[in-house]
């Protein structure tokens, strides 16, 4: 196989976080001291990529400034001494070759993904949403490419949800499985508990072939008006002779920074964990909550 290109869907307007974005991409909202893009980065580059794909809106230059080199301010933190910042500060410069095309319109996520067809071309690449972010203790994408290759299908993340929020994500339809993973057999765009073929929620992570851009190129709007990755997905796993589609069901340590309630509950689980932060963190936290 090529090697696999990442790409990051980052145009959204992130209107739940009005007014800190009316001027801040959602993206570069701090999670503890880093931007909650920059731990998306990180993780595909511990997947062992290298070539990753922003793909940006209006107003997302902070994005690609944060990615960008700063000599001046690395020069006055050389000068002081300041060796601990001078790393961190240039690690975000050093991670990835990391590139950038605007969307254009708003038209889904769909739409998002299609405009990597030129730089990704006839390779299988991963995509990795910024709301969703996986603990780097836990190989999700890892093991999702090994399931890419082995069995050449479309792979997407799965995660058991509570029925009473099912409404909130796509959901799989899914038949038996091996190897640790599951087959999926269709996908539902965000459907009312009712209607939900299981508990099983896509997250934000899938591993795709090329000829899903052919698909997107001739998807109609679906929900919302926008062209959704579910429906490409859809057929995908409609088609009685491709490889279809496969879930690895995932277990471990997941961020929702999508949501205002979550986001802060994100950057406490991972400041709780920290070596710097958790041992004063963690007595702070046990007498706050005696107290409410």
């Amino acid at each position: 196989m090529k090697k696999i290109k990442a790409v990051i869907p980052a145009a959204g307007l992130g209107t739940r976080f009005l007014p800190a974005t009316k001027a801040m991409p959602k993206e570069m909202l701090p999670v503890v001291d880093k931007p909650a893009i920059q731990y998306v980065v990180e993780e595909a580059v511990s997947a062992g990529i290298d070539d990753i794909l922003v793909i940006i809106g209006r107003n997302k230059n902070a994005i690609s400034d944060h990615f960008d080199s700063v000599p001046e301010l690395e020069v006055k933190l050389q000068q002081k001494g300041d060796h601990g910042r001078l790393e961190r500060v240039m690690k975000s410069s050093d991670l990835a070759d990391i590139h950038f095309v605007r969307q254009g319109e708003p038209k889904g996520l769909g739409h998002a993904v299609l405009r990597a067809r030129t730089h990704v071309g006839d390779s299988s690449f991963a995509v990795l949403l910024g709301d969703d972010l996986i603990d780097e203790r836990d190989a999700l994408l890892t093991e999702m490419i090994a399931a890419h290759e082995r069995t050449g299908a479309a792979v997407i993340a799965l995660m058991e949800v509570d029925p009473a929020y099912i409404h909130m994500y796509g959901v799989a339809a899914v038949d038996g499985g091996a190897d640790g993973t599951v087959k999926v057999t269709g996908l539902v765009e965000k459907p009312a508990a009712e209607d939900a073929p299981s508990n099983l929620a896509v997250i934000g992570r899938y591993v795709l072939p090329p000829s899903v851009f052919e698909i997107l190129e001739r998807t109609p709007p679906g929900k919302g008006g926008e062209i959704q990755l579910t429906d490409a997905l859809q057929e995908l796993a409609a088609d009685p002779n491709g490889p279809g589609v496969v879930g690895v069901v995932f277990g471990g340590r997941r961020y929702d920074t999508g949501d205002r309630v979550d986001y802060i509950k994100a950057i406490v689980q991972l400041a709780v964990d920290r070596d710097d932060l958790g041992s004063d963190l963690r007595p702070w936290l046990k007498d706050f909550a005696g107290r409410i």
